[in-house]
């Protein structure tokens, strides 16, 4: 009954979002609506021009980024139709929301849940540093320790071999790894426990914790995490592996600590070669303004080729091979992964070389299309025009002989999580009106007994 009702609301709405600009503003909201497209198509215009040239021309795109929306919203309220068009939009936005919410039952599963007894000696390592210092903030430590876990606490004036912490508490005995700390020395963590098949714990004690988003933890409170030590459940989920350089086909496979792990997602092309730069951590902004016209111009930085499962993508400007694909429209790793168990990498490799191309991006709303490209393979192979690539893993800056290979290991670690979590549901699948009109008229008539449900 629920669905049924979310997928005539939608209908509805949608329907009242177009009636709202024809009573209300007849052929003159239409037009409106029309250039309201074109403003933001010359927006992303500027964006691209801003992006990809220096000095005068730059200083123009911000202009036209500035003067685009504000005239197209001056010209809905010199037409006194500015209510309408936000009234619209509101509908709209809610035709948007109720469908995904009817079709939610669509979304791929929740990945399964394995039963775990509790580690009798759990080993955690912990960075002070990592998410502004949410290890001291939620006592972190103390809090494991009476849990029964054995923690280091990395020196913040004094690199330390992660990996080789968790070995050798592996050779004391250990039967469980967890790291409190970013994605990065996640992943370096997590190779090890899959390389002595243990569990694998993760708090979200960094600043984003995508691994921990798509794991369903609490990343507002880290300390939650540390429940799955007593109430915990086991997930099997993929690992992937970067190898550099050597023959595209070994005959046998690699030899642990041959391979870089990541947890999410490696990213080849404009943001490797940004993150590479000395004064990115000082100043990101000004040092990505300055780097980027040459990038996409493909003036420096390596020339990319992709081979994966499907056609071979020549030269695009940025590629991001994650560890499973994250939801479609949302694959810059800005969003979430509805699985991590599914055995395939995602592939996104982006290639705009005008104007026309940034805006026809835009009002696609980030869907595959001309400029983007968006799959699934089970490895894909990047090569360049370069002996050495540089290679963002899960946040950390690397450079790489060519070629790379990218696979994953399918279910290889097993992460314990706590059997309660904050974040575990079915994420909306993308908007699919025909669908959504479907359900709604299917689930009609079965509710009249003239059709199955």
């Amino acid at each position: 009954m629920g669905r049924r009702w979310a997928a005539r609301l939608s209908l509805a709405a949608g329907v009242a979002a177009l009636l709202v600009l024809v009573v209300f503003g007849g052929l003159v909201s239409l037009v409106l609506m029309g250039v309201g497209w074109a403003g933001l198509a010359l927006s992303a215009a500027g964006v691209w021009w801003m992006l990809t040239h220096t000095g005068r021309i730059r200083v123009l795109a911000v202009l036209l980024l500035v003067a685009v929306p504000l005239a197209v919203l001056a010209l809905y309220a010199a037409a006194g139709l500015l209510w309408v068009v936000l009234v619209s939009l509101g509908l709209w936005a809610l035709a948007v929301f109720a469908g995904r919410a009817a079709l939610v039952e669509d979304a791929p599963p929740a990945m399964p849940e394995h039963p775990a007894r509790r580690p009798e000696r759990p080993f955690l390592i912990m960075n002070p540093r990592s998410g502004g210092g949410k290890v001291t903030k939620f006592r972190l430590a103390e809090r494991a320790r009476a849990l029964g876990a054995e923690v280091v606490v990395l020196d913040p004036d004094r690199p330390q071999d992660v990996a080789e912490l968790a070995r050798e508490a592996v050779r004391r005995g250990a039967d469980l790894l967890g790291v409190a700390g970013g994605d990065g020395t996640q992943a370096l963590v997590a190779g090890v426990a899959v390389a002595h098949d243990l569990p694998f714990v993760v708090i979200s004690a960094g600043t984003r914790n995508h691994f921990a988003l798509d794991l369903g933890l609490d990343r507002k409170n880290p300390a939650r995490c540390l429940e799955a030590l007593t109430e915990g459940v086991e997930l099997r989920v993929d690992l992937g592996y970067l190898r550099a350089g050597g023959p595209e086909e070994p005959e046998e496979p690699a030899e642990p600590g041959t391979e870089v792990v990541f947890v999410n997602s490696a990213s080849f092309g404009v943001y490797a070669e940004v993150v590479q730069s000395p004064a990115y951590r000082d100043d990101k902004v000004r040092t990505i303004l300055e780097m980027l016209p040459d990038l996409l111009a493909q003036e420096s930085g390596a020339r990319l080729s992709v081979r994966g499962d499907g056609p071979v993508l020549d030269a695009p400007q940025a590629v991001l091979v994650s560890n499973n694909p994250y939801q479609r429209g949302d694959s810059a790793g800005l969003g979430r992964r509805e699985r991590l168990d599914t055995g395939e990498l995602g592939v996104l490799g982006v290639h705009v070389g005008s104007a026309a191309e940034a805006a026809e991006l835009l009002l696609r709303g980030g869907q595959q299309g001309r400029g983007l490209t968006e799959t699934t393979a089970r490895e894909v192979v990047v090569d360049a025009d370069a002996p050495v690539i540089p290679v963002g893993v899960d946040g950390e800056a690397l450079t790489l002989p060519t070629p790379v290979r990218c696979r994953l290991a399918p279910g290889a670690l097993r992460v314990r999580v706590p059997r309660h979590r904050p974040g575990v549901r079915l994420g909306a699948p993308p908007m699919d009106w025909r669908r959504v009109r479907r359900l709604a008229l299917t689930m009609g008539r079965a509710a009249a007994g003239r059709g199955p449900a």
